[in-house]
């Protein structure tokens, strides 16, 4: 995401000094990853900018510093870092995966009217919400999503997107979990991923998502800390 935002696809930069910057914000949909030295006005320009924001800080002291700032709204948590290895993916197992999706399903890639219906509905809204249109997305996006019933239950799409690669957003419909769907989709993604030359990269939330990318290939890197910011 942050490589988003240096590129100029999508996101902020927000900086303390044009001419000398000694302190930088990246915003991206619900993230803001904070860097150099702890600005105040920084941190709180980030936390009230929406009514949910995840802070990454680049070290203790900026961690230190939301804590001060956000003493009741901010949620301490940790997320999991992948090793970014652009030649780790097992083709032929993934294609396995794939080729697992049970015959009640249909597996598509996303398309404009699924783009539109996907930004209809609450649970899947973030495959798609950081675009600005599906021209945008045809651009900087890819998505692979699992229909029953011409109804989205499960999918792996780009969060966001950059100049080589995307981040993945994944998840499934509450009543269709645990059954290998996000897997599915996981796989698929990836796979197309690697035909257009892009990385997909992961970033997990929990040890669920930890664990299922290691099922598709990735390799832990490490645990970091952030701060899920409520808006007062």
């Amino acid at each position: 995401m942050i490589w988003s935002c240096l590129q100029g696809v999508m996101g902020e930069i927000y900086v303390d000094s044009l001419e000398t910057p000694a302190s930088a914000m990246a915003l991206l949909g619900d993230f803001c990853f904070l860097a150099g030295r702890p600005d105040k006005e920084m941190v709180l320009y980030g936390a009230g900018r929406q009514d949910f924001i995840i802070m990454v800080p680049k070290d203790e002291n900026w961690a230190s510093l939301i804590e001060t700032c956000c003493p009741k709204n901010a949620k301490k948590t940790v997320r999991y870092a992948l090793k970014k290895e652009p030649d780790i993916f097992d083709q032929e197992k993934l294609q396995r995966i794939v080729d697992g999706l049970p015959g009640r399903y249909i597996l598509k890639m996303m398309d404009k009217t699924l783009f539109l219906r996907c930004r209809q509905i609450s649970w899947c809204r973030d495959w798609v919400s950081q675009y600005e249109d599906y021209a945008a997305y045809q651009k900087h996006g890819l998505g692979a999503v699992i229909l029953r019933d011409g109804e989205p239950v499960s999918g792996a799409s780009s969060y966001s997107g950059y100049t080589g690669g995307i981040e993945i957003e994944i998840d499934t419909r509450e009543d269709y979990r645990r059954q290998g769907l996000a897997c599915i989709c996981g796989a698929k993604l990836i796979l197309e991923c690697q035909k257009r030359g892009w990385y997909p990269s992961w970033d997990a939330h929990n040890k669920g998502s930890l664990a299922l990318a290691q099922k598709l290939g990735y390799h832990f890197d490490y645990a970091y800390t952030v701060y899920e910011v409520v808006k007062k």
